[in-house]
């Protein structure tokens, strides 16, 4: 028993070793490009944010991984959440997670097998989780700053500024993430990629239905011409209405999506509970091997996944 007590605390301390390397090097590599960004470009910010010493491993997963439509997806996702991780580091965030949830299910499950798969599925999950909720923050936060970036814009517009000028006084005036979002995109644009380029790099960042009028009316007024101050006032006034019915269409709707969630998952939660306070009991259900049992469980779990997904779309108004 000891020497259980004494190996299982080995690989805990492994685990927390290699959590806190990852996240001291991510720190340390956003302290040195906010450092950096007052004297360098983004080029050469990028440059120098490379040089931080990482796990070769690390790099060789994130070079093969980046290139595959994979990986791809999950660079986008990060950079969404706005978490400065490379790929290969993610991916051994993912594997911590599930060696370490495994391992604490596992020592709390009775040394069950089964706990330990629980667990594992758990921390394979929670990442994901976790660079969803970030990102869905995040957007509502972007949204919700929209409507006073388009009045900043407007007002430098009819004071004489040009559209790059009018960008550069949002990502010093307004408060994160959309002075961070713009700051990128005036990095990018005096690095020489085009404006085009650089808004649908933003809109690639931010996949808001909103920014994607403004980036639309700002491309079109660059091709066609027109007065491109009015655009954006119209569109101002459009956004900050759908922002305020948004607000008063998910406070109404809160209720039903809170509902909805907790009720589907106290089943789960219920189950998780008797399984690591007696185990046997949960088996003994299943230990006859019946289809009685199976047919119920099945049917309780298709009411449970039915019954969320109808109260989701009742509280899914669009706008």
């Amino acid at each position: 028993m000891t020497i259980q007590i004494i190996i299982i605390g080995g690989i805990l301390l492994i685990i927390l070793l290699v959590v806190g390397v990852v996240i001291s090097s991510n720190s340390e590599r956003v302290l040195v490009e906010k450092r950096l960004a007052q004297y360098l470009d983004e080029d050469e910010i990028k440059s120098a944010s490379r040089q931080p010493e990482s796990s070769a491993l690390v790099e060789w997963v994130s070079k093969r991984v980046e290139k595959t439509s994979f990986g791809d997806r999950v660079a986008r996702n990060l950079a969404r959440a706005d978490l400065k991780f490379k790929v290969g580091e993610y991916f051994v965030l993912i594997l911590v997670t599930i060696l370490l949830g495994g391992l604490v299910a596992w020592f709390l499950g009775s040394r069950h097998p089964v706990s330990a798969i629980i667990g594992m599925l758990l921390g394979a999950f929670a990442p994901g989780f976790y660079v969803r909720s970030q990102q869905k923050k995040r957007l509502q936060k972007f949204n919700d700053q929209l409507s006073d970036m388009l009045n900043l814009m407007v007002n430098g517009l009819r004071a004489g500024y040009s559209t790059m000028q009018a960008m550069e006084a949002i990502s010093k005036e307004l408060p994160a993430p959309i002075c961070d979002e713009f700051r990128r995109v005036i990095q990018e644009m005096q690095i020489g990629i085009p404006m085009e380029t650089a808004l649908d790099n933003l809109l690639r960042r931010i996949p808001s239905q909103d920014l994607d009028f403004v980036v639309t009316a700002i491309n079109v007024q660059r091709e066609v011409g027109g007065n491109l101050s009015e655009i954006l006032d119209n569109i101002s006034f459009t956004i900050r209405e759908r922002v305020r019915i948004k607000g008063e269409v998910r406070v109404l709707t809160s209720q039903v999506r809170t509902s909805g969630t907790v009720l589907s998952m106290i089943p789960f939660f219920l189950v998780l509970i008797l399984w690591f306070l007696n185990p046997e009991y949960l088996l003994s259900i299943t230990s006859a091997g019946n289809l009685i049992a199976a047919a119920i469980i099945c049917v309780v779990l298709g009411l449970i996944f039915t019954s969320y997904f109808i109260m989701m779309k009742i509280a899914d108004i669009e706008v």
